[in-house]
């Protein structure tokens, strides 16, 4: 692969998709040959997909549906759209990727990290992001942000309070052994604070 691969994680209103707009910009105006896909989506059947595992309705899902929901959609812009731009040198930015089914799935829906990390590897044929940033925040503080805001919750955010704690718990396990693959980021600082390590982390890399 010529290109570079990252991606946005962290619980539901850690400020990730903020800062995946900061990036855009930043390399928009530096001329930067880049595009943007988020997960679950990206492609018209991911799209369809996400709708299904979103939609408050589906509450009978089960957490072995939900999972492989994940990895239908993550194998389909994985072989639709993000291996074709990588190889053409593109950078590829990626709201959430397959660290968000090792943490929500894996650790707090119980499924175990290993198990989902193999289909993980299924589903992307072994296609890994080269740097992923981890915006860390507790629970607490991002389901406050989310009421701020205003925003309906979705049938993954009505899990609730613990849920969000396990999953938390999910991410900084994986940091601990990503390689430095994952960089953590204190996602209770100001914005442009934030931006500024994001920045600082991608130089001489992109």
């Amino acid at each position: 692969m010529k290109g570079t691969f990252i991606t946005f994680e962290g619980i539901d209103g850690c400020g990730k998709s903020t800062q995946c707009e900061m990036l855009k910009d930043y390399l928009k105006e530096r001329g930067v040959d880049f595009i943007f896909v988020r997960e679950p989506g990206g492609t018209v059947i991911g799209e369809r997909i996400r709708e299904i595992l979103l939609d408050k309705k589906n509450s009978q899902m089960t957490s072995r549906t939900e999972l492989l929901l994940f990895e239908a959609a993550r194998a389909q812009i994985t072989d639709e759209v993000i291996k074709p731009a990588l190889e053409e040198g593109k950078i590829v930015l990626c709201d959430r990727f397959f660290d968000s089914s090792s943490a929500y799935q894996g650790m707090a829906r119980g499924m175990g990290m290993e198990f989902v990390s193999d289909l993980n590897m299924a589903a992307t044929g072994g296609l890994k992001p080269d740097i992923t940033f981890f915006f860390d925040i507790s629970a607490e503080e991002a389901l406050e942000r989310r009421g701020k805001r205003g925003e309906a919750s979705d049938r993954i955010e009505l899990a609730g309070l613990k849920f969000q704690e396990d999953v938390r718990a999910g991410y900084l396990e994986l940091a601990k052994s990503s390689e430095g693959r994952i960089i953590t980021i204190d996602a209770t600082k100001g914005i442009e604070e934030i931006f500024e390590v994001v920045k600082g982390s991608l130089e001489g890399r992109i």
